[in-house]
């Protein structure tokens, strides 16, 4: 079989699983530019709909939105809950869809809130978006380690049966949250910080200790994350068989963080007015690019030419968080 026949087989008989998108969560969002998944191929696609930034009010509108949106073009979208409509969705040539938050802000201090994000669609939360928050450390700030609050938000999304994600948190919080919880554990959009220094990035003990709990690690296409300042396919290839090599292949999955453009009204002065979210020294000025979901074509392709198993390629590009979403989501 030809390296392009291996590629259509893996594109056909994988689901193709994007672990975060990165626009901005908000209603004025233009939904329409999800076709930019579908038409790259992607099966599955966790959308954003609030960050610690933003009030908790504000993420369930955009959740009220993003659901009304979707539902309403139910030959396009699937709203999911399981690994089987998954599978479904990609059967019938709809892009499957959850939902997940960045950071605990928006469960305004309540446990209840969980269960409430949970049936709504929302299959996975960040423990932090960079700063300090009830439930832990973020990754730019004084880091303060898992609280008694973040235990209970652990015991609730496991009892719900969701993806504990500590993707944009700090370093002492991950740790602790991984020896805390008895279930696997996530980075659904972080890079090996051996490979791009950044501060946002991941040490090799955080992503060892992921892959003890049976957690998977999702590269991030970024700019700022990969390192010298590219997103070609080439380096998201590095990335992965930095960890692949260092978790084994099967810890490694995709998770883009990729942004199309939403305008919203002011949101330039939300965040100059707080510079602690995006340190200067850590965002200097420039553009931010990123990797298009286009290039997981190109991704696979890269992999298999580089020698990498088509198993491996397989559980990269989608089966290994289809096989935490059959072993966590209920």
């Amino acid at each position: 079989m030809s390296i392009a026949e291996k590629v259509q087989s893996i594109l056909d008989g994988e689901v193709i699983w994007d672990a975060h998108s990165g626009f901005m969560p908000d209603p004025a969002a233009d939904l329409d530019n999800l076709r930019i998944w579908r038409d790259a191929g992607v099966d599955y696609l966790s959308i954003d709909v609030g960050f610690d930034l933003l009030p908790w009010e504000k993420t369930v509108a955009t959740l009220a939105a993003f659901r009304h949106w979707i539902l309403a073009r139910p030959s396009e979208y699937a709203l999911v809950s399981s690994a089987d409509e998954i599978l479904a969705a990609k059967s019938a040539g709809r892009l499957a869809v959850t939902f997940d938050i960045e950071g605990m802000n928006a469960l305004d201090g309540r446990i209840e809130m969980v269960e409430f994000y949970y049936h709504l669609g929302v299959r996975q939360i960040l423990f932090a978006y960079n700063r300090n928050n009830l439930a832990g450390g973020g990754c730019h700030d004084e880091d303060i380690g898992l609280t008694a609050f973040g235990r209970q938000v652990i015991d609730e999304m496991n009892r719900l049966g969701m993806f504990v994600d500590v993707t944009h948190t700090g370093y002492r919080t991950t740790m602790d949250v991984m020896e805390y919880t008895d279930r696997p554990v996530i980075f659904s959009h972080s890079n090996p910080k051996a490979l791009c220094g950044h501060g946002r990035n991941i040490a090799d003990e955080q992503i060892r200790a992921c892959a003890r709990t049976g957690g998977i690690i999702g590269v991030v296409g970024l700019n700022r994350f990969l390192g010298e300042n590219r997103t070609d396919s080439e380096r998201l290839a590095d990335h992965v068989e930095y960890l692949i090599d260092l978790a084994g292949p099967r810890h490694v999955g995709i998770g883009l963080d990729y942004a199309f453009p939403v305008e919203i009204e002011g949101i330039d002065t939300v965040i100059a007015d707080n510079p602690q979210f995006w340190p200067k020294n850590e965002y200097p000025a420039g553009a931010t690019t990123y990797a298009a979901p286009a290039q997981m074509r190109e991704l696979v392709e890269v992999l298999l030419r580089r020698g990498q198993p088509e198993r491996t390629v397989r559980d990269v590009m989608g089966g290994n968080f289809m096989r935490l979403a059959r072993e966590i989501w209920r």
